[in-house]
């Protein structure tokens, strides 16, 4: 059962964003891990940034779930 609604634009929008934000980010937490060796500051940099990415986008799914269509008549 949804708690809230939202427009069906809102939702494909926050879709959009929840995907990029994992896909994203767990590319960057992979290029850091690459790059830690050669440059240990940017390398953890990009894990820790990617990383947070990442969990920022699999918490959204669960605000994504909370969240319903309106139906406008």
């Amino acid at each position: 059962m949804a708690l809230l609604r939202a427009s069906p634009r809102l939702l494909l929008r926050l879709q959009q964003l929840i995907w990029w934000l994992i896909y994203g980010g767990l590319l960057s937490a992979v290029l850091g891990l690459a790059t830690e060796r050669i440059a240990p500051g940017q390398g953890r940099a990009l894990l820790l940034w990617g990383g947070l990415a990442a969990v920022l986008g699999v918490l959204l799914i669960f605000v994504r779930a909370a969240l319903q269509a309106r139906q406008d008549r």
